[in-house]
């Protein structure tokens, strides 16, 4: 049974705005990453699973359960972070995190002191002198101390410094390990990138592509930067079978994808000055599926 199973989500706020027939699933111990230009629909889609709203067509199921008609007995599975999260600026962070900790039933309290070690916050801040950064790791101290199987989790690391953003990274890895659930809507492509098994991509509400990140790595482009000694030489390597780029007299890029072996056993006959392979990442991969925007 799929953990998170979304058929023909469709909400129309008028002017093409909302999501429409979105269709998706999330295995268990599976990590989902949602992706999508701002205002594409992901926080719709998230408050759908949440059981915070009413589709006008489709539906969308958690362990096999409606979240809106059994929100009570979905939302106890749930470590849930929203996109923006409401604090009673009355409080102080630790009292927040109490209060949240009784709402959930949580009665051990070790969960919670790791995490604000681990994220280095003080609790004993009042909420409404906190900055961004800081409110944002109660608010994922919250989804994560319920240790639950499955995390939903709307713009994690909105607000944090990038010190932080590598130990959000590391944390997902380790949830991941034990087997954890997630799905995560994210504008950085190195947090996908490194954390996630598959990505659902939206844009304008409609549901444009699902890619396996192991594949998208595995067809990558690669690009050598081979620099040859003299022009002569390079010259004569221009006719080779190879999607070629000259850049200069003795410089050529020599794009790849998949095995890289026969580049290698043909360069066995030339004489190379420096050859060097230009870092990719899958930026390029994800952004071709926005077109025209690209406020990701």
């Amino acid at each position: 049974m799929n953990i998170i199973e979304v058929k023909q989500l469709t909400v129309d706020y008028g002017d093409d705005r909302g999501i429409f027939d979105l269709t998706f699933h999330l295995k268990k111990g599976e990590v989902l990453g949602f992706l999508g230009p701002n205002g594409a629909g992901k926080t719709t889609t998230i408050r759908h699973l949440m059981g915070f709203s009413r589709p006008d067509k489709g539906s969308c199921h958690i362990l096999g359960k409606d979240p809106m008609k059994e929100a009570r007995s979905v939302q106890k599975h749930i470590g849930y972070l929203p996109g923006e999260p409401a604090f009673m600026n009355n409080m102080d962070g630790l009292e927040f995190i109490q209060f949240i900790s009784e709402m959930k039933g949580i009665k051990n309290s070790n969960r919670s002191k790791e995490l604000c070690a681990y994220f280095e916050l003080n609790p004993n801040l009042k909420i409404k002198k906190m900055s961004k950064g800081m409110k944002q790791k109660i608010g994922l101290i919250c989804a994560f101390m319920q240790e639950s199987d499955l995390l939903i989790l709307d713009e994690p690391t909105s607000g944090l410094d990038p010190l932080m953003q590598k130990k959000f990274i590391k944390l997902i890895q380790e949830e991941k390990k034990k087997g954890t659930t997630i799905l995560m809507s994210s504008h950085l492509l190195e947090e996908i990138e490194r954390t996630c098994d598959r990505v659902v991509i939206i844009k304008k509400g409609k549901l444009v592509a699902i890619e396996n990140i192991k594949i998208l790595k595995e067809n990558q482009n690669k690009i050598f930067v081979l620099t040859f000694f003299n022009h002569e030489t390079a010259e004569k390597f221009m006719i080779e079978p190879f999607e070629l780029k000259v850049m200069n007299q003795t410089q050529i890029n020599v794009t790849i994808q998949g095995d890289i072996n026969p580049l290698i056993k043909v360069l066995a006959n030339y004489s190379l000055a420096n050859m060097e392979l230009k870092a990719q990442t899958l930026e390029n991969s994800f952004m071709h599926f926005y077109g025209e925007d690209s406020n990701v």
